[in-house]
This record gives C-alpha cells, sequence and structure tokens, in this order.
C-alpha cells in the first residue's frame, strides 16, 4: 500500500472548477476539501503558490520498444510523460511482432506493466499486422482488455476490409482510432502541405484530401455500421468540418489534435525537425483546429509522440521520417500559447488533456481530482517561467522544432497512482 500523502494549500483544478483546497491520497484519492487532518504517517506537502492537476492523459504515443529501441524504449519513453505531466498513455501498436493477436498482445501487456514508469494501455491493431487486408479479431483482443484499436500510421485502403471491420468491432463493442490517409493523394517523397509557402522550396506537398477523403468514407461507412469511431491527429479544415457533421447527424465519432497543429503551419517549417504526418498545414487550417477544439467539433488534444534517432531525422526533407517529441513539451507550450495568453482557462486545457480523453477511452477512474479516483497528479508552477530545452529531455528522441521556445510555466512533480515519479529537483535546466 502506498503511504498517506497530504498536499495542503494548493489552487486545485476537480470537477472542472479551480479551487483551494488539500487533497488526501495513497494510492487513491481519498479526501478533497479544506483543513484536511493528517495522521503522524502521513507525508505532508505544502503546496501554497502551486497548482494541482490531474494527470495528463494522451491516447497517442509511440514508444518503439519492441523492435525499434534504437528511438525509444518502455522506460525512456514512460520517463518522457512523466517528465511532461502525464500519467496515462496508450501505445499505438506500430511495434515488432505487432499485438495482433493474443499470443502477441499479452506478452506486449506484460513488458508494458514491468517496465512502465506511469500507466500504459496498449492498441490492438484493426488489421492483422497492419497489412489492410483481414480485420483483427477483436472480441479475442478484448478478453485481455484492449478495448482500443488502430492500424496508426497507415489509413485501411479497402472500403470493403473497412466496413467488415467496423462491422466486428460494433460487435464486440470496441473503439478503433484511425489514422486516415488515402496514399492515392501521396506522391513518393512528399513531405509537407501541398501549400505554395512551402512547395516554393522544392518540397512536394500532401494535400489536405489525403487525410479527410478516407475520414469522410469512414464517416459513410459509420453511418452504416454503427459503432464507436476516433480519428487521430485532425490536420485539416475539411476533417473538422465532416467531424461536425458526423456529430450532427448522431454519429459515435470523435477527433483529436496535436499540439503541434494547434501552434505551428506550413509557413513555420524549416527543415526535417517540422516534418510531421499529417503535415503542418495553412494558416486557416490551424485557425479551424482551434475553433474546431473550442465548439466541440474536436474533442481533446494528443501528442502523437514519434521519436526518432538523430542521424535519421538529419536527412534531407525527403528523406527523413515523418514526427516529432511532444510528451515533454506539449503541457507547457499549450499552457503558453492558449492559458496565459488569456484565450482559455486552465480548466478548459486541463479537460481536452486529461477529463475528455479519459472518458472518450472509457477510463472511469482518471482525469479528475476527486475521491475514489487514481491517485494521478501533476503539481505546476504558474508563476515561473521555462524553457524547452532539447538537453534535459527523457526520451531517447530530441526531434523537436520547439527547443529554446520560452515557456510561462513549469512542472514541479508528478504523481503516479500515488508515488512520484518526476520531481524538479533543482538542478536540472529550468523547464519542462
Amino acid at each position: 500500500m502506498t503511504r498517506k500523502r497530504l498536499i495542503k494549500n494548493a489552487s486545485v483544478i476537480s470537477e472542472g472548477r479551480r479551487i483551494q483546497a488539500d487533497v488526501l491520497f495513497d494510492d487513491t484519492i481519498l479526501a478533497v476539501g479544506q483543513d484536511l487532518p493528517a495522521d503522524k504517517d502521513t507525508i505532508v506537502t505544502d503546496a501554497q503558490g502551486l497548482t494541482l492537476i490531474p494527470g495528463l492523459v494522451d491516447v497517442h504515443v509511440h514508444l518503439r520498444e519492441p523492435g525499434r529501441e534504437a528511438k525509444e524504449t518502455i522506460a525512456t519513453g514512460t520517463a518522457a510523460a512523466a517528465h511532461g505531466g502525464f500519467t496515462t498513455i496508450f501505445a499505438m501498436p506500430n511495434v515488432l511482432p505487432f499485438p495482433s493477436k493474443p499470443e502477441t498482445a499479452g506478452p506486449y501487456q506484460e513488458l508494458l506493466e514491468e517496465k512502465g514508469l506511469v500507466r500504459v494501455l496498449p492498441y490492438g491493431t484493426i488489421t492483422l499486422d497492419e497489412a489492410g487486408k483481414t480485420p483483427t479479431d477483436y472480441k479475442a483482443m478484448k478478453e485481455l482488455g484492449i478495448r482500443w484499436f488502430s492500424d496508426d500510421g497507415v489509413g485501411v485502403a479497402s472500403k470493403d476490409v473497412m466496413r467488415q471491420a467496423l462491422e466486428q468491432a460494433r460487435d464486440a463493442d470496441v473503439l478503433f482510432a484511425c489514422h486516415t490517409e488515402d496514399m492515392a493523394y501521396r506522391r513518393p517523397g512528399a513531405s509537407v502541405h501541398d501549400s505554395p509557402a512551402v512547395t516554393s522550396r522544392g518540397w512536394l506537398g500532401i494535400p489536405s484530401a489525403c487525410e479527410s477523403a478516407q475520414l469522410i468514407r469512414d464517416l459513410d461507412l459509420l453511418k452504416e455500421t454503427g459503432g464507436h469511431y476516433h480519428t487521430c491527429h485532425v490536420s485539416a479544415k475539411e476533417s473538422v468540418e465532416a467531424l461536425r457533421q458526423a456529430k450532427a447527424a448522431g454519429l459515435d465519432a470523435t477527433g483529436e489534435v496535436t499540439a503541434h497543429h494547434l501552434l505551428l503551419e506550413d509557413r513555420d517549417v524549416r527543415g526535417p525537425m517540422w516534418k510531421m504526418n499529417p503535415p503542418l498545414r495553412s494558416h486557416e487550417d490551424r485557425m479551424a483546429l482551434i475553433e474546431g477544439l473550442e465548439s466541440g467539433a474536436l474533442d481533446f488534444i494528443a501528442s502523437d509522440h514519434a521519436p526518432h534517432t538523430e542521424e535519421e531525422k538529419c536527412q534531407p526533407m525527403d528523406k527523413a521520417p515523418f514526427g516529432i517529441v511532444s510528451l515533454e513539451t506539449a503541457f507547457p507550450l499549450l499552457y503558453t500559447e492558449f492559458v496565459a495568453s488569456g484565450r482559455w482557462s486552465l480548466e478548459q486545457l486541463v479537460n481536452w488533456m486529461s477529463t475528455a480523453p479519459a472518458g472518450r477511452f472509457g477510463l472511469e477512474d482518471t482525469g479528475d481530482i476527486r475521491p475514489g479516483y487514481r491517485a494521478d497528479l501533476v503539481l505546476i508552477d504558474e508563476a515561473r517561467p521555462g524553457v524547452i530545452d532539447k538537453r534535459t529531455f527523457l526520451s531517447r528522441g530530441t526531434n523537436t522544432p520547439f527547443d529554446t521556445w520560452p515557456t510561462a510555466c513549469t512542472i514541479r512533480e508528478t504523481v503516479s497512482r500515488g508515488r512520484t515519479v518526476w520531481k524538479d529537483t533543482g538542478t536540472e535546466k529550468k523547464g519542462s
């Protein structure tokens, strides 16, 4: 049993509001209130001047292990998650072997449990080995506790296969998280948004329809089949509108947006560190993403943490892999851009980065600070500015376009299941 701890005098984000309160917990939250008592065995922390938020939840993380440990490991990826305030992450299934069957998924679960510093929940694949041909046996995987499925990185090209998969997923009552990408729209070597802002530099463009056309196809299929559908890393205004219409029609469809698509656009691209899939799109697209999140067309924020080696990322634009690391930068950067500026409240950001993803993915004891919930907590200092410094990253990947960006807050401590998994000791460089 985790030793009891009492955090006193914090500004607490609980049940969608900010209150001044104490929080008593062991591995679960025991009480939230004023002047809570502590016995002699309870560890007491005075958090005067600090803010306590629920541990963040990220439904889109690439841990790379097993199979691609040079990029990231479960240990380094979950340490990075703790550093960035994330206490629950969902591991994408593009590992080797693929978690497509119980015989591979079971050992993978054990590996995540053994090596993870925070809670890691694995995806199964939508199709066997992400090959796009045969739907996974969702009912068999569900018996292992895996209720979420993605062929992340590839869209299911065949309409017939996707219809069959949706029907079987509906019958199994599981959730799809789909990377929508119609490769008919993407030329070999394409690496940026298809706009003059970037293609004028000689780089090949990827049109918005590469994402939105397959999403629209999937939503049309969802009308036929029913079921639960989530789309990953929305980047295009057309995708936002498609999701808005799907929700108006009563479909169980949700969408996530990444921190980098909320913060950057095509004209910001300088080289491979700005290369991600989907690409950074136009100013109009970025504004649509922000409005979509604020209006409810989009539902929450995910990181799409995608570490690569420095050698890989330093290749020419057409050869470098897609993706950036995000676990250690997402929260402080979004806080700086949107909360410190006054556009969003901290309560809104916490909802989009914790409460809402936990709710959508069926985590009933996660995403809030209330009695009975997991003691997943993050202490932040809203009065202490910092700076993004890739030299302090705990991830193996340092592929980020945000190095040296200032932040308006810092993360002081991350607690997972009542246990401190990261703490600012004052010895590392400032920044989160």
